[in-house]
């Protein structure tokens, strides 16, 4: 007879019967043993060793020594007395003028107050030349690296942009101060549209004309990155168009031309910009040549015949 399955094994006084288990393996019961690691990997791969440079006869060099001027700055006491005899000049400048000025200023504006407009004009027509000027000379001087060994180069880029955004501000401010002025009725539409003026109508238009082509310059600044740096650097000759409209400008528009102090001011920037773009020529030419030279004698005949890769010949900004 079958059991009964709703007796209990306490019915049965019976001990319920539980299966064994297995036995632990020992693996288990101390872990998976691991396997050492690489001696490659503790101490890391082995680096290759670097390749000695070798000069043009096969024979071991030393490493390309550093070319070019190293900017290292002028010594403290230099730029102390060069700060000094700045603020000296600066001072005795304006003690000499200022007075003489702030009195002819409050005659004019006590007698004929329409005239302080053609005044300002003036006034700021030159200071845009001169920060023109300044920039352009910057820019030479940046190309010739004649400014490496005092000044880091980021530093005097960044310089030559703020001089350029400075002349092309006081441009713009001695053109639109021209409605002011009583003489002429200068509208809004004759002083952006070139040779619309009343009054000389050809060389303020070469004037308005040369403002557009300082503001394309100083636009080129922040473009580029994406325009390219040979762009960049065609699009730099336009500075020179600049500067030598602006100089004719001033020259046969100015009413201050005959003054001495006026030929003063557009001789020295002048002067000053033949000499540096001569140099910056004669620089270019001597370099392209010893380079050319240095290159047929170190490489092969066939390389001879690959063309000479663009080195800023003639670069008007700095390489």
């Amino acid at each position: 007879m079958l059991p009964d399955p709703r007796q209990t094994a306490t019915d049965n006084d019976l001990q319920p019967v539980m299966p064994k288990l297995l036995p632990r393996p020992a693996a288990l019961q101390t872990g998976p043993a691991l396997l050492p690691r690489p001696a490659a990997l503790q101490t890391g791969p082995a680096l290759l060793p670097r390749p000695a440079l070798l000069s043009a006869s096969g024979a071991p060099a030393s490493a390309r020594p550093r070319t070019g001027p190293v900017c290292r700055g002028l010594p403290r006491p230099v730029r102390y007395v060069a700060w000094a005899v700045g603020a000296v000049v600066v001072g005795g400048v304006l003690g000499a003028t200022a007075p003489n000025a702030l009195r002819s200023i409050g005659a004019v504006a006590a007698t004929r107050p329409g005239l302080l407009g053609w005044y300002s004009v003036r006034a700021l027509g030159f200071l845009a030349y001169i920060i023109l000027a300044a920039s352009v000379l910057y820019g030479l001087l940046l190309s010739t690296k004649l400014l490496d060994a005092i000044a880091h180069r980021p530093v005097s880029f960044a310089l030559h942009k703020d001089l350029a955004i400075a002349a092309l501000l006081a441009g713009a401010l001695h053109g639109t101060l021209l409605i002011t002025d009583q003489s002429f009725n200068f509208t809004p539409r004759a002083i952006l549209v070139p040779f619309a003026s009343p009054y000389a109508p050809i060389l303020v238009g070469i004037g308005q004309i040369t403002f557009y082509a300082m503001a394309i310059v100083t636009a080129s600044f922040y473009v580029r990155r994406h325009i390219g740096q040979r762009a960049w650097r065609t699009l730099h000759y336009v500075t020179f168009l600049a500067f030598i409209g602006a100089t004719f400008h001033g020259i046969s528009a100015g009413s201050d031309s005959g003054q001495a102090w006026a030929f003063w001011i557009y001789l020295t920037p002048i002067a000053a910009a033949v000499f540096l773009l001569s140099y910056r020529i004669v620089l270019s030419v001597s370099n392209h040549f010893a380079s050319t030279s240095e290159s047929r004698r170190s490489i092969g005949p066939a390389a001879r015949r690959a063309p000479v890769a663009d080195r800023g010949f003639l670069d008007p900004t700095f390489d």
